[in-house]
């Protein structure tokens, strides 16, 4: 009779154990047998037990899955008690053909982690982490911030009044203040449009034809429960504004970097953060890095990055590479026999990375610069979708390589902003103006308007 071959593993993690985390109790393997398995509940005591257990054992090194936001707590008290701990994707741990249960997951993912085969998931440092929390808070309160406004639009439209046709913003500073006179009462068109601001294109007869009402009071209710609302959520938002500001200048109360470069062609619009200058904390945040000058970088996508990564988080990947292929920008290869069977971009995105096509979505309308020449040209091999993938993806090429090596951004050709074009048009005319000749003549003008002045001022003259 043949004797049966058995292949076995070098052991990488000697001492380790495998937590199957849950909802109201946690296993904990440290070995394959019934014995090495005990059960912890999720109590702060459970937690303290649990590692001083595993610290009794000598084990140095755990691995648990990040299953929901029960492993948050628990994976505290495991740093905190000076343990290794490896945070794995649920993808990594699958097995076929066994019977699931606790104490088989927990015992299947010790020795998964014995053998250094699950690989250890992306973490930010505290700050950053401190700061992601904020961040993302915020974000779900413009969210609610924007459902509020939609079901002001569904009511106003309901009760006849049409402010949508003659306000270009309902939520703006004329749209607010006629929503809170007829939330009070007044229902009067004539008075509602005195409401109007200056800078409104309709007229205030205009606006008071489309504020006639039905007066349902059943709608006027819904009306100003959704305004609460609203007021409510944008009182959140300066709160969380201020909240952030703080953290923000904490981290930088100790940075030696100046200012950087004013940046007037790139606006703020109403989501943007207040009470700081973004600009400015950003480039101290990374050590004197001005990443606003990368074509398409607003305000949002500065904040997601130190946010979601911060500057520390771009060192544990070791090439620009590997920071693609964590976002899922890069395409997932599958070639057998020298054939390449699919090249797909992975499924799935993360808040940096819908940050980032957003960016590469707007360098697409932009006009002579880099960037916007590489995606006209992917946009007229492969589509605009795949434009926007591929732009995302230089863009963070770009964000990694200026962190992590403290350069700035370098162009081929500087793209010149509206702004800048204008400006330095008026100093052209300047210059010219000095030698005694009309720029007009010369059809310098550094606005349209200026042109139909200088037209016009012909025409009147014939």
């Amino acid at each position: 009779m043949s004797k049966e071959k058995k292949t076995t593993m070098k052991i990488v993690n000697e001492h380790c154990a495998g937590i199957d985390v849950g909802s109201r109790s946690h296993y904990v393997a440290i070995g394959q047998t019934d014995k090495d398995v005990k059960e912890f509940g999720v109590y702060a005591q459970d937690l303290t037990d649990l590692c001083n257990w595993l610290i009794e054992n000598m084990i140095s090194t755990v691995a648990l899955e990040s299953t929901g936001n029960y492993w948050q707590n628990l994976y505290v008290e495991l740093i905190n008690s000076g343990i290794e701990v490896v945070l794995t994707s649920g993808r990594f741990t699958k097995s076929m053909n066994r019977k699931k249960t606790d104490v088989k997951d927990c015992q299947w993912i010790q020795k998964l982690h014995s053998l250094g085969l699950l690989p250890s998931s992306f973490l930010p440092d505290e700050l950053t982490e401190r700061l992601r929390t904020l961040t993302r808070h915020r974000a779900n309160q413009i969210a609610q911030k924007a459902d509020a406004s939609n079901k002001m639009q569904k009511f106003l439209k309901l009760l006849n009044f049409r402010l949508d046709v003659v306000v270009r913003d309902v939520t703006g500073l004329t749209g607010l203040k006629i929503i809170e006179d007829i939330c009070s009462g007044i229902l009067d068109p004539n008075e509602l449009a005195k409401n109007r601001h200056y800078n409104c294109r309709k007229s205030e007869d205009e606006i008071a034809k489309a504020l006639v009402s039905n007066e349902r009071e059943d709608y006027i209710f819904g009306l100003q429960q959704e305004f609460e609302r609203h007021q409510f959520y944008l009182k959140q938002i300066d709160q969380c504004d201020q909240m952030i500001a703080q953290l923000l200048q904490d981290i930088n109360q100790h940075s030696s970097y100046g200012n950087p470069k004013t940046k007037p062609y790139k606006r703020d619009n109403k989501n943007s953060i207040k009470g700081i200058d973004l600009n400015r904390a950003a480039y101290q945040y990374f050590g004197g890095v001005d990443l606003y000058q990368i074509p398409g970088v607003s305000h949002s996508t500065i904040l997601s990055v130190m946010s979601e990564i911060g500057p520390k988080g771009f060192m544990k990947f070791c090439t620009a590479k590997h920071f693609a292929s964590w976002l899922r920008l890069a395409p997932n290869n599958k070639i057998s026999g020298g054939k390449t069977l699919s090249n797909r971009i992975p499924k799935g995105s993360n808040r940096l990375k819908i940050a980032l096509r957003n960016a590469a979505n707007a360098v697409g309308n932009l006009k002579e610069s880099d960037l916007g020449r590489f995606f006209n040209k992917m946009a007229f091999k492969k589509g605009r979708q795949a434009a926007i993938t591929a732009t995302a993806r230089k863009i963070a090429v770009i964000l990694w390589n200026m962190v992590t090596k403290k350069v700035q951004y370098q162009p081929r050709t500087t793209y010149i902003f509206l702004d800048e074009k204008r400006k330095q048009l008026a100093l052209i005319r300047k210059k010219i103006a000095r030698f005694g000749l009309d720029p007009n003549e010369l059809g310098i003008f550094s606005q349209e308007r200026d042109r139909k002045n200088w037209e016009l001022k012909c025409i009147n003259n014939q």
